[in-house]
């Protein structure tokens, strides 16, 4: 079957690692993971948890920064105009908006409250990457259909090179986790898994002999 993409130019070359790695992990909190709230439960995301943990360790034995970030609001008021319902429940001291236990536990270097789907929209995210001369973003976090994107396309907007571990994101519905990656790595990433992500930090790692 011909890929009218492909045959336009798109996704014709590979982005590959740039100088310094930093991990960006977008909204694994409970609300999204745990099946108690109405928008957790998703076996996808809880998988791409579990698969971020390791990618997490290895950036923290790397001395590479590692951004968490938590979507909530300090009152509904502050919240956009989400369609989902259950969003406007994301405020601020809530149990919907902890991190995940066990990203809590990997130890994120900084954690953010963000109110829009991006990591990087009207947060410190990308000023706090680029004092650390950081080139190269692994995303990982939910949902890959709308915040991991909306995060993928700021990085690449920002200017930097973009590595998604596809084991490390994850969505409600298999068919928008797949288009979605699919789509993204035409134009703005490069697709990994998470063992290739942690095969990069431990390259670099080994290449660096001092911690930063």
């Amino acid at each position: 079957m011909s890929d009218i993409y492909a045959e336009r130019g798109y996704g014709s070359r590979p982005l590959g690692f740039g100088a310094k790695i930093g991990v960006v992990v977008v909204d694994f909190q409970r609300g999204f993971i745990d099946p108690e709230f109405p928008m957790g439960g998703a076996p996808m995301v809880d998988a791409a948890v579990r698969n971020t943990v390791p990618v997490i360790a290895a950036a923290k034995r790397a001395g590479l920064p590692v951004i968490a970030c938590v979507n909530g609001y300090d009152t509904p008021r502050a919240a956009p105009h989400w369609k989902a319902a259950p969003a406007l429940d994301l405020l601020k001291g809530t149990p919907q908006v902890e991190l995940d236990p066990r990203i809590a536990a990997a130890g994120p270097d900084v954690v953010l409250m963000k109110s829009a789907p991006s990591i990087f929209f009207a947060t410190p995210a990308a000023a706090i990457l680029t004092k650390e001369r950081v080139d190269t973003v692994i995303v990982t976090g939910c949902i890959t259909s709308g915040c991991v994107r909306a995060s993928v396309i700021d990085a690449f907007s920002l200017g930097f090179r973009v590595m998604i571990p596809q084991d490390c994101v994850g969505d409600h519905d298999q068919a928008a986790h797949d288009q979605n990656l699919k789509d993204v790595e035409r134009r703005y990433a490069d697709v990994i898994s998470g063992a290739e992500a942690i095969a990069a930090i431990e390259q670099w790692r080994r290449s660096n002999d001092r911690r930063e």
